[in-house]
């Protein structure tokens, strides 16, 4: 069985993703090849994952198949090498040309087989999985979630000498660049003070992407229970710290997201996104925890009222007391 998979977008999109790479390896068996079209940059998220076969990387989404190189080394490949089955996660319509012209005896998803979400399907991951209902039986269906393969947690543990016990701090995001307000940031003084309580008890990991280091500046001088790994480890070992830490700390991003991946506690500070839609997601086998204040005017994400917003007060209010008495309560130490 050969399988494409199509799902172009942030690292948390093909977090979301992944459900489908368990359910068709128990669907059809462990030799399914599945090959991924996503972006360079999540591209990176399957580096050591030995579930998938090849990654056809798509940096230029809109350039329609006629004058784009990459979709059409996807096409040209797909004719070599003919798919059973074509699954595509995207809407967006700068994609049908890419997967009308791709060679599969089935397609699911956009522009095939998709006819809308129910009004009782709210996360993205149950959305994701909706598409590809129709892929494998319900009860594979049913028992599928989100799971990335990175390093191994202990080899990522000894190569950086972590203790026993560690918490990560990731108090970046992907917003943290872009010249405006950051609504999904919490203050620094917060992480600060925060970093410095959860110091006392247990070691904290700080962590963020390359190139993040003038932000994560404002942050210092960190304690001495204090690892500073900014920028230090690419994305498959990033994994395996992540997976090997007690819990991890963040607001609504990448990182979030791959700890409810990798099983590993995570409390997300989160105002003006959806949790409900985009929020780390819940399994029979992680712990996520929403922190909010849950404000009459939120979620407000990509809407009128967050473009009118000046404060930020959803993200403010979230007090540092509030966030480490419920990292305090779920005693990780």
């Amino acid at each position: 069985m050969k399988v494409i998979v199509i799902r172009c977008g942030a690292l948390g999109d093909l977090v979301y993703a992944t459900s489908v790479i368990d359910a068709l390896k128990r669907e059809y068996g462990e030799d399914t090849t599945i090959d991924f079209v996503c972006t360079p940059g999540s591209a990176k998220l399957f580096q050591n994952d030995p579930r998938i076969n090849k990654i056809f990387n798509l940096k230029h989404k809109k350039i329609p198949l006629f004058f784009s190189k990459e979709k059409r080394e996807i096409v040209k490949y797909s004719k070599q090498h003919p798919y059973d089955i074509l699954i595509n996660f995207e809407h967006g319509k700068q994609f049908k040309d890419l997967t009308t012209a791709i060679h599969a005896k089935k397609k699911f998803g956009s522009f095939f087989d998709f006819h809308g979400i129910p009004d009782n399907i709210i996360h993205m991951v149950d959305i994701i999985k909706h598409v590809y209902r129709n892929v494998v039986s319900k009860k594979v269906l049913d028992s599928s979630y989100p799971k990335i393969i990175g390093t191994r947690s202990d080899d990522a543990i000894k190569k950086y000498a972590f203790q026993e016990k560690y918490i990560i701090i990731s108090p970046s995001n992907s917003h943290q660049k872009k010249q405006r307000l950051n609504y999904r940031a919490w203050e620094n003084s917060k992480w600060t003070k925060l970093i410095s309580l959860l110091s006392k008890h247990i070691q904290v990991v700080v962590i963020g992407n390359k190139g993040e280091e003038a932000f994560f500046q404002e942050l210092h001088p960190y304690p001495e229970n204090v690892v500073d790994l900014v920028g230090k480890t690419p994305l498959s070992d990033l994994i395996g710290v992540i997976e090997g830490a007690s819990a991890l700390v963040a607001t609504d991003t990448g990182t979030a997201h791959i700890a409810s991946a990798t099983n590993t506690e995570v409390f997300a500070l989160i105002g003006p996104t959806p949790a409900e839609q985009t929020g780390p997601y819940k399994t029979p086998f992680n712990k996520v925890h929403i922190l909010s204040v849950n404000l009459e005017c939120s979620p407000c994400y990509k809407t009128e009222r967050m473009k009118q917003c000046r404060d930020n007060i959803c993200m403010k209010q979230i007090s540092t007391e509030m966030v480490y008495n419920s990292i305090k309560s779920a005693k990780l130490w």
